[in-house]
C-alpha cells in the first residue's frame, strides 16, 4: 500500500526549501570563489600613456574582482626605460582597487614568465606574471623625451627649453611630421616676429595621408609665414648641432643653407623595445620586426611567436599595420582585454583588430586645427573638418 506524505510534513519541508536552496547557492559560490581563487591571474600592463592607461582600465571593468589583477604600466611619456610609474585614478574603474598593485621601477628585462626589475618588490626584483600587455610605445628626439624621470626637474627642463625658443631670432625644425608641423605653426603664432623653417625630406608633408593633407598645412604656413624646404634632408655635423645660441647654418643634402640659432629635431619616432631584445624567439623566427623595431603581432594583437601567445601588444610598440595614434590604440586596448578574459575562461581569443584609413586631429597653430581622415576604401576624397577655437 502506498502511503501519502503527511501534509504537514510537505508544509514543513516546502518552507525549508528556501533556506535550503540559499545555504546551497552560498556553498556553490564559495566553491567557485574557492576554485577561481586557485587560480587567480596575474595581469601585467607595461606602457603607462594613452594606449596603456585604456588597456588597464578595459581589463580591471571586464575581469571578475575574484581575479588579482595587477596592471602595472609606465611613464613619464616616451622614456623607453620606464617599466612602472603609478597615475592617481588610474583604477578608479575597478570594483575593488584594493586587489591591484602599482610598482615604480625600471624594466631591465621581460621573460616567459616575469619581469625583471632594477629594484626589489617584496623581496624580489622578478614579478611574475600569466598575461602581459606591452604598450610602451614610442620615445621621440629632445625635447619630446625628457633627459630626467622625475616631475620636477622635467618641469625645469621645458621651462629652460621654452626659454631658448623666447630669446631665439631663427628657429629651424627638422621634420615634416605632426610634431613638426604642429611646433612650428605653434611657435610662429606665438612669436610671429621670428623667423621660423620647418625642413622635411620628402616632397609631400605629412605624406602618410591624402595630397589634401599637404596643401591644408602648406596654406596654413603661408598664411603665418612659416618657411618650408622640402625634397632633401638636414646634414647634421659631426659634433651636432650648437646648443649654446650662437649663430650657425643648417646645411641640406641638396647644397641649400639656412640660417638658425635653434634647431628643434622632430624627426620620426622610435620604438620602446629595449627590455625585449633578450627574449629568446622560436628558432627561425623574430619577436621583432627587424625592419623597424616593433612588435611582430597577429590580428589578434598576441606576439606573432608562438612561444608567447599570452603575450599582447597595442598601440605604437605594435607592429599591426594600424596607424600609429590614439584613437586606434584605443580599439585594440579592447581588443586585448576580451582576449585575455577568453583565456582566462578557457577559450580562444578570437577578437581581432578592424585596420582603418589614418585619420589625426591636427593643431595648425594656437587656434587653429582640423580632423582629417583618409579616405575609406572606394571613395577619393579625404574626411576634413577646420575648426578656428
Amino acid at each position: 500500500t502506498r502511503v501519502s506524505p503527511s501534509p504537514v510534513i510537505n508544509l514543513r519541508f516546502s518552507r525549508c526549501l528556501p533556506a535550503i536552496r540559499r545555504r546551497c547557492s552560498l556553498f556553490n559560490k564559495i566553491l567557485t570563489q574557492i576554485k577561481m581563487a586557485a587560480n587567480l591571474k596575474n595581469v601585467v600592463v607595461l606602457g603607462g600613456s594613452y594606449v596603456g592607461l585604456a588597456a588597464v582600465n578595459e581589463l580591471v571593468t571586464a575581469l571578475p574582482k575574484t581575479h588579482r589583477n595587477k596592471p602595472r604600466f609606465a611613464v613619464l611619456p616616451s622614456h623607453e626605460h620606464k617599466a612602472f610609474i603609478p597615475y592617481t585614478g588610474a583604477f578608479a574603474s575597478a570594483s575593488d582597487p584594493s586587489t591591484h598593485s602599482i610598482i615604480t621601477a625600471k624594466a631591465i628585462s621581460l621573460t616567459k614568465e616575469y619581469v625583471v626589475l632594477d629594484r626589489d618588490w617584496q623581496g624580489s626584483s622578478k614579478v611574475p606574471f600569466d598575461f602581459v600587455v606591452v604598450t610602451t610605445g614610442t620615445r621621440l628626439s629632445p625635447p619630446g623625451t625628457m633627459p630626467q624621470d622625475d616631475k620636477p626637474s622635467s618641469i625645469g627642463y621645458f621651462k629652460d627649453y621654452q626659454r631658448k625658443v623666447k630669446s631665439a631670432k631663427s628657429i629651424v625644425i627638422v621634420g615634416g611630421g605632426a610634431v613638426g608641423v604642429q611646433m612650428a605653426t605653434d611657435v610662429k603664432e606665438l612669436y610671429p616676429e621670428k623667423k621660423i623653417t620647418l625642413i622635411h625630406s620628402r616632397d609631400r608633408l605629412m605624406p602618410l595621408y591624402h595630397p589634401r593633407m599637404d596643401e591644408i598645412i602648406r596654406e596654413r604656413c603661408k598664411e603665418l609665414g612659416v618657411e618650408l624646404a622640402t625634397g632633401s634632408r638636414a646634414v647634421v655635423p659631426p659634433n651636432g648641432f650648437p646648443t649654446d645660441g650662437s649663430e650657425f647654418e643648417v646645411e641640406l643634402q641638396d647644397g641649400r643653407k639656412i640660417a638658425a640659432d635653434l634647431i628643434i629635431p622632430a624627426t620620426g619616432q622610435s620604438p620602446n623595445n629595449q627590455f625585449l631584445r633578450d627574449l629568446e624567439p622560436t628558432p627561425g623566427g623574430s619577436v621583432l620586426n627587424p625592419a623597424n623595431g616593433f612588435i611582430n603581432v597577429l590580428p589578434t594583437l598576441q606576439f606573432k611567436d608562438p612561444k608567447y601567445s599570452h603575450f599582447f601588444a597595442a598601440g605604437d610598440i605594435a607592429d599591426s599595420g594600424a596607424h600609429k595614434a590614439a584613437r586606434p590604440g584605443i580599439g585594440q586596448a579592447r581588443v586585448v582585454s576580451e582576449n585575455i578574459v577568453a583565456m582566462i575562461a578557457g577559450k580562444q581569443p578570437i577578437e581581432s583588430i578592424v585596420v582603418s584609413p589614418p585619420a589625426i586631429h591636427l593643431t595648425l597653430g594656437l587656434r587653429m586645427n582640423m580632423i582629417f581622415r583618409n579616405p575609406e576604401k572606394g571613395q577619393s576624397e579625404p574626411v576634413v573638418n577646420m575648426k578656428d577655437e
